[in-house]
């Protein structure tokens, strides 16, 4: 017997990448999606079912004459994922199904660890309260952190506070006490991926994130650049127009926070920019020096990269959305086509998450598609035991 995928097999793929991608629909909706005739979706919906993968859901409500129609949905036993947003400050742990479907989420005060081990325990504690109702298998952790990432599982640059967990131990303690494939990822890419999911006619973009570092992320055709995040990697380390100022000193907490105290010793907390601001005396200098190396950080990767848009991101966001029109109008100023400029409306922790989802879901989507299509190269019987995925 060949062990190549035969058309019934890609017939069966195309039926679950959409099954799993927009649950709960009709049969006819899948004929639509896919192009296919209501016969061979009818047999690959029974394959998928016997499979585990889909299962009846409710009726439509019927707006004609004929029967109703079923729904076919992903069931609660085919698996889960969970996205973390393992912040410096904050962390979120998002649970979902599937389909995409949230399950369980928490958000807690980071604590500060000072080795792996700990920080690991820390988050299989917070993976446990989000999960412990789901069913199925945990099919894959996407943590999403401050810093830059190596091959899916290094940590480089990260936080002041996360010093600690520079390298792969994280990775590699997590993956080993979950049971489950653990990837790692920048939470500037989580950010823009979370984005594009939910904006489909998004092309090329660039994101900045200004939390506890400067992060950076890119897209080109709606596809996010990973290959590039490295490259722009020390993007923090530039001059930002302001004397003795670098990108990430004025677009970091840590760092607008002390250039802000260097003015004005009575700030305290870096919401205080924007939270009591009538009060700060500095507070034009501080917005004016943001504006100058926004402007500066933009220009930088527009004569680069030429993205459409640009998005701020992070815990600045606040401050980001004040010098925002100032900010345009000296793009305008200095580049023949400025990119669209702007700041999505993102909760603090939880939109990372919510990226780091997407991320699982995209990996753990391709990975089924491609166990369809290989099921009969590694069985000699097709009518034989359940598929290995």
């Amino acid at each position: 017997m060949t062990g190549n995928p035969t058309s019934r097999d890609h017939n069966k793929a195309a039926v679950l990448d959409v099954v799993l991608s927009r649950a709960p629909l009709t049969r006819t909706e899948v004929m639509e999606q896919t192009g296919l005739s209501k016969a061979t979706v009818s047999r690959a919906v029974e394959e998928l079912r016997a499979d585990g993968f889909v299962v009846d859901g409710g009726l439509d409500d019927a707006t004609g004459r004929g029967r109703r129609s079923t729904y076919l949905d992903v069931p609660d036993t085919a698996g889960h994922v969970v996205g973390v947003s393992f912040g410096a400050q904050d962390t979120c742990v998002l649970a979902a199904d599937l389909r995409g479907r949230d399950i369980g989420r928490v958000l807690r005060p980071t604590v500060e660890h000072h080795d792996a081990a700990a920080a690991a325990r820390w988050l299989v504690d917070m993976v446990g309260d989000v999960t412990k109702g789901a069913k199925g298998p945990l099919r894959e952790v996407v943590v999403a952190v401050p810093g830059r990432v190596r091959s899916g599982a290094e940590i480089l640059g990260p936080a002041e506070a996360m010093k600690a967990l520079v390298g792969p131990d994280l990775q590699r303690t997590l993956a080993a006490r979950l049971g489950a494939r653990v990837e790692f990822d920048s939470d500037a890419n989580a950010s823009l991926l979370g984005i594009l999911t939910e904006g489909r006619a998004i092309g090329n973009a660039a994101l900045f994130s200004l939390s506890s570092i400067l992060n950076f992320a890119s897209c080109a055709d709606h596809v996010l650049d990973r290959g590039r995040t490295p490259t722009f990697g020390d993007l923090g380390v530039l001059w930002s127009g302001v004397p003795g100022e670098s990108l990430e000193g004025l677009m970091s907490t840590g760092g607008l926070l002390r250039f802000a105290r260097l003015r004005d010793p009575d700030v305290q907390r870096v919401e205080d920019l924007w939270l009591d601001a009538g009060s700060q005396a500095s507070r034009p200098e501080v917005l004016d020096a943001l504006t100058t190396a926004l402007v500066t950080a933009v220009s930088a990767v527009a004569v680069t990269l030429e993205p459409d848009r640009v998005y701020f991101v992070g815990r600045l966001q606040p401050l980001v959305e004040e010098v925002l029109p100032m900010v345009r109008r000296r793009l305008g100023e200095r580049l023949p086509k400025a990119p669209e400029v702007s700041t999505p409306t993102q909760v603090l922790g939880l939109s990372v998450a919510r990226g780091a989802v997407y991320a699982c879901l995209a990996t753990v989507r391709e990975e089924l598609r491609e166990s369809v299509l290989s099921t009969r190269h590694r069985s000699a019987d097709p009518a034989g035991s359940a598929p290995a995925y």
